[in-house]
């Protein structure tokens, strides 16, 4: 079968009745330079079977890694198999967008409780339906701040996520906000920078913890600062740090945000992840995207809705507090079954094994003479090593023994060319961490 499988009659019979000749006629508005003037040369048609196999010859040549230890904000977590399983099942398909309450009650039911999973889990009021990932969720919490001070000032750490903050300045490229950056000492965001910075001008202070190089922020701190002057606390956070760090709403936050991919997503070569946004109630008609809510029908039975639409574009247009209409549907039902199998005490587990292995890691790579941590402070799943080898030459030597021993921190511009820095997730386990201190030393 062809791609489009309309006959020779049928193609006919549609230009006939848009009143052309030819197909030409249809794209005779596109500049002859950039129109391809040459057959394909596309190769002959394989059979179903002839392409597998030439698929599967294609994918034998792919590196095959046994040990990931790379992380910055997408991390090699354990899923369990009843998620993908859960997710296959009926009861949460919907032909219809859940614009159409009466005919997607599953879905609406998920989002809800999802909803209401991530609130506990940050102690926040309200949380929304999800953003796309951990970077745009930053940037619209940055945008909540701008609307809600009229402020233009962010004040942003210089420790957050890089890629996070490009994002954050490519929403604001039309919005005349300024961004500036708190500096960061020894891995932490300096404190004393902040102050200095800190104006009747702000709109928010943007904080990530653990931060973008591992450290563990004293984000109170920084939440009173911030509040002082009126300002918006943004604090960024990893989900499952959450099984043992303090909640960004004992915190101080306004506004928390993170990257789920953690809660049982794969890594999926980037992506679809799923972007988490929280915030006070006082702060709910801001919120961007959607929301749902539980309420009875008629006849006083429960029921599921999108709730307080009047933020949207589809009713407030050009005063909608976003332009975001959508959410990671299927990653945020990926992330409330996951939230639901392990529950309290399992997510508390999850933290604390990553938390132990990283520092076992740590303290095994440290003991090889000419390595040793960049930072000293806490510390929760990551950690920067220098070494007597750049980063870059590392990766390289032990990804071709199946090893990802971490990520090259020079491509960041953040003074760290050379550092490696290492993810140990509950994952890797003790012999996979010794191989990996053991490949170290040998590459040294």
């Amino acid at each position: 079968m062809s791609y489009i499988p309309n006959s020779l009659e049928v193609r006919r019979q549609m230009l006939d009745e848009i009143g052309v000749a030819d197909f030409a006629d249809l794209v005779k508005c596109i500049s002859p330079d950039v129109l391809l003037d040459r057959p394909l040369n596309l190769p002959k048609a394989l059979s179903e079977f002839e392409l597998e196999k030439q698929l599967r010859e294609l994918a034998a040549k792919n590196a095959v890694v046994t040990s990931n230890f790379a992380g910055a904000g997408a991390y090699d977590h354990f899923s369990p198999a009843a998620v993908d399983h859960i997710l296959l099942r009926p009861e949460f398909y919907t032909a219809y967008t859940p614009y159409q309450a009466e005919v997607s009650q599953g879905t609406l039911q998920v989002i809800y409780e999802f909803q209401s999973f991530i609130s506990r889990l940050t102690s926040m009021d309200v949380t929304n339906a999800s953003m796309y990932d951990g970077a745009t969720a930053m940037a619209e919490a940055v945008m909540m701040a701008l609307t809600h001070t009229g402020r233009k000032d962010v004040l942003i750490s210089q420790a957050a996520n890089p890629n996070y903050v490009k994002v954050v300045r490519g929403y604001l490229a039309g919005q005349k906000a300024r961004i500036r950056i708190i500096e960061q000492f020894e891995g932490i965001t300096s404190i004393s920078g902040l102050k200095n910075k800190l104006s009747d001008r702000a709109a928010a202070v943007v904080l990530q913890s653990p931060n973008f190089l591992g450290q563990i922020e004293k984000a109170a701190e920084y939440a009173e600062a911030a509040k002082s002057v009126g300002a918006l606390f943004i604090m960024g956070y990893d989900p499952l740090s959450l099984g043992i760090l303090a909640p960004p709403g004992e915190c101080g936050a306004d506004i928390a945000v993170a990257e789920g991919q953690s809660l049982g997503l794969p890594l999926n070569f980037g992506g679809p992840y799923l972007g988490l946004l929280s915030t006070k109630k006082e702060f709910i008609r801001r919120i961007p995207g959607r929301l749902a809510g539980r309420t009875k029908d008629k006849n006083g039975k429960p029921g599921f809705v999108l709730t307080l639409q009047t933020r949207e574009q589809h009713i407030r247009r050009e005063r909608a507090t976003s332009n975001i209409c959508t959410n990671q549907a299927l990653c945020a039902l990926a992330a409330t079954v996951y939230m639901s199998l392990l529950g309290k005490i399992g997510l508390e587990k999850v933290g604390q094994l990553c938390l132990s292995k990283a520092h076992y890691a740590a303290s095994k790579i440290t003991t090889i003479p000419g390595y040793s941590l960049k930072f000293k402070g806490p510390f929760f799943k990551e950690f920067v090593v220098e070494g007597p080898a750049a980063a870059g030459t590392l990766i390289t030597r032990l990804s071709r023994k199946g090893i990802v021993p971490g990520l090259d921190l020079g491509r960041f511009g953040l003074g760290l060319r050379g550092s490696l820095m290492v993810a140990v997730t509950e994952k890797r386990s003790k012999d996979e961490i010794d191989r990996l201190a053991s490949e170290l030393a040998a590459a040294a």
